[in-house]
């Protein structure tokens, strides 16, 4: 079953960057959750596995950063510092020959 989510949530894909969620994708009890995201940084829009997506800071709701997230982060901007790609890019895939394993 899709879901389209409206308001969008912001989140952060591990190993992606952040975005918001566009809408979720259930298969039902024995699979993930699947989270439809678009990314801040390339435009891309991802499905993202459940147990790769967190909830950033929310200064009003009193949630800090996620602990995964600033080392994610940190390890984006080390990438960036050394010229690495950091994550996997579409380009990347058709490259490697993998597709998303959810979207095709």
């Amino acid at each position: 079953m899709f879901t389209q989510l409206n308001p969008t949530i912001p989140l952060h894909v591990m190993g992606k960057g952040d975005g918001y969620a566009l809408g979720m994708i259930d298969y039902g009890q024995e699979h993930n959750l699947i989270w439809v995201t678009a990314l801040d940084g390339s435009g891309e829009i991802w499905c993202a596995p459940n147990h790769t997506v967190r909830l950033g800071r929310n200064w009003t709701m009193g949630r800090v950063e996620n602990p995964l997230i600033a080392k994610d982060k940190a390890a984006e901007r080390a990438a960036a510092k050394s010229g690495q790609s950091f994550g996997v890019t579409g380009a990347d895939d058709a490259k490697a020959g993998e597709a998303n394993p959810v979207c095709g």
